[in-house]
């Protein structure tokens, strides 16, 4: 026996969970439903509230579109490590984007090659504000950095992706200085709430998913 996971199949699952499966089904119509979603069925609280909170804030046009919501979750399941949900988000993305397939391709490479660079970033920056020194804040940063503009991305895509990576790694002034860059580029404080929101769901689901078996 799993010392953390019940052991499960189809017929055990509940009537609260075959109910939200049921609406799954609906929201993802031809598609089929993600495996994680069908993993936390074994918690019929967990899978209600993640449905509710994907329809939401990853799924569903808002104040982002579906696009850039889709551009999240393949930086946040990256930078979360799980490859099934990075697959997942990359696949939805690539159909979302013009362009023959060599075109999809190389921006889906340019999305993940920001966010490495941002996360980089973000280990400079985040130990700069830990040291407790300010000795190294007066030091250079030595590190280059052309991704950020070397892409087929729009800026507004790279700071959707800077402040996202950059909050769910834990980077303090990372974070503040891409919210006040995506003000000016005109994004509106609705408009990054909601990409955390969405950044905030995805990692949710990230993190269940390295657990699931």
């Amino acid at each position: 026996m799993h010392p953390y996971w019940p052991a499960r199949d189809e017929h055990d699952i509940d009537d609260k969970s075959k109910q939200t499966l049921s609406r799954l089904e609906e929201l993802f119509g031809a598609e089929p439903v993600p495996e994680l979603f069908h993993k936390m069925a074994v918690v019929p609280a967990l899978l209600s509230d993640y449905y509710m909170n994907f329809k939401k804030f990853v799924h569903t046009e808002g104040k982002l579109s579906v696009r850039d919501k889709t551009l999240i979750g393949v930086v946040v399941s990256h930078t979360a490590g799980v490859k099934s949900l990075t697959e997942y988000f990359a696949t939805k993305l690539r159909s979302l984007v013009e362009g023959d397939d060599k075109s999809k391709s190389q921006f889906v490479a340019d999305v993940l090659a920001v966010q490495a660079t941002c996360a980089m970033y973000n280990v400079f920056f985040k130990f700069r504000d830990l040291s407790g020194s300010d000795l190294f804040s007066g030091m250079p940063v030595g590190l280059r950095a052309h991704t950020f503009a070397g892409t087929g991305l729009t800026d507004r895509e790279v700071e959707l992706i800077n402040i996202t990576v950059s909050d769910v790694n834990g980077c303090k002034p990372c974070t503040e200085g891409h919210v006040a860059k995506a003000r000016q580029l005109g994004l509106s404080d609705d408009a990054i709430l909601e990409s955390i929101q969405c950044a905030a769901t995805v990692y949710a689901g990230c993190q269940f998913a390295k657990v699931a078996v």
